[in-house]
């Protein structure tokens, strides 16, 4: 398409404003990324004295470079609109979050919404596809025990084998909390197709906003991290063992992203800012783990029937541009997110700082070495 005279100056300034952020992006990268290995490297020894309080500042660092990453949306206009429950009631408790996906933008999203409540940041692992494993925050997500999982049948059975002994050496030796999952097991766009043939097949409705999800993550969480119960009590140990054990997996989140007109922003869009300022809309439900069917035959058709659920909440969102009514509720009720500027400024200050100090320290014992 042919670009008019009175357009040119329009388009010129947002290739050097992408420009410019991707510049900054890449500054912010290289100080952040380094100085959070160079102080998880230096407080190894705390690790062995005191893991949880390890644990407790890596997560707080780890909050902190999820910060910067939702300040790069912050800064281009790119926000986020809340509805549903209130999670932050359930910050504390151990919880699954099971979202919908339609593109690497989902991640930037949930990374700024979720930065209000309390430490769930820091003390969330995610579950995302092994790609991620090599890109620049690879090194940080290894570091803190994220999960990255291998996409498709010849790798599933081993994947899930290795997910269930993850969540048995890292989730609760790390004092982690919350669980972020993508159940459909990739994009919408890329998974669409397949997911209305499986539904033809097996007599499942057909879904055109999310696809089907996937039983076998979903299922090994809830095996490893639900506290079993034999006569209304905590299976195994004595009662000052239980007291002190934590009270399992409370909750799961049901969280629909969408977005308006079903354009989702990419991870491209998030860096560089050229899309015109958007609200990102978030919907969230919450449902007791007792509610939640254990088994996997019970487990597939709860799950399925999210979906299901989410499939009409979308429908209706694309339609009206506001998800539907709670039930008891004459207006539906969103919540503007907001991202404090102070805190913005204070974290990426100390992170340019920290590299400054980290880059004199290095080349003092490289100095001093050669």
């Amino acid at each position: 398409m042919a670009v008019t005279l009175e357009e040119a100056p329009w388009l010129g300034w947002i290739l050097v404003k992408a420009l410019l952020r991707f510049a900054f992006m890449v500054a912010n990268n290289l100080v952040a990324i380094l100085s959070y290995v160079c102080y998880v490297i230096v407080l190894q020894p705390l690790r062995l004295l005191d893991s949880k309080r390890f644990w407790y500042i890596e997560g707080i660092m780890y909050k902190w470079l999820l910060g910067m990453v939702a300040s790069w949306g912050w800064y281009a206009g790119y926000t986020v609109m809340e509805w549903g429950e209130d999670i932050k009631a359930v910050s504390k408790d151990e919880a699954v979050m099971l979202v919908n996906h339609q593109a690497t933008g989902d991640v930037c999203t949930l990374m700024m919404c979720l930065q209000d409540k309390g430490l769930v940041v820091a003390q969330m692992m995610w579950l995302m596809d092994h790609i991620f494993k090599y890109t620049n925050f690879g090194i940080v997500s290894l570091i803190h025990g994220d999960f990255f999982i291998r996409q498709g049948k010849s790798h599933r059975d081993q994947q899930l084998l290795l997910l269930k002994k993850h969540l048995e050496n890292n989730y609760r030796s790390r004092d982690r909390k919350w669980i972020v999952l993508f159940p459909e097991g990739g994009f919408l766009r890329k998974r669409r197709e397949t997911s209305q043939a499986f539904a033809k097949k097996n007599n499942l409705p057909f879904l055109t906003h999310v696809t089907l999800p996937r039983i076998g993550a979903t299922n090994i969480i809830l095996s490893a991290l639900v506290a079993r119960q034999e006569n209304g009590r905590p299976a195994g140990g004595d009662t000052k063992e239980l007291e002190s054990k934590s009270k399992g997996l409370q909750w799961i989140i049901d969280t629909t992203i969408a977005y308006p007109k079903a354009e989702p922003i990419d991870i491209q869009t998030w860096i560089l800012g050229y899309r015109k300022p958007t609200v990102t809309h978030v919907h969230y439900r919450i449902f007791p783990i007792k509610d939640v069917p254990l088994e996997t035959d019970g487990l597939s058709n709860w799950l399925y029937q999210r979906f299901i659920e989410k499939e009409e909440l979308l429908s209706h969102f694309y339609e009206t541009g506001a998800f539907p009514l709670p039930k008891g509720h004459k207006e539906a009720v969103s919540r503007e997110m907001t991202l404090s500027n102070v805190w913005i400024f204070l974290i990426q200050s100390f992170a340019f700082l920290s590299g400054y100090m980290w880059y004199n320290i290095i080349q003092y014992f490289y100095h001093c070495l050669f």
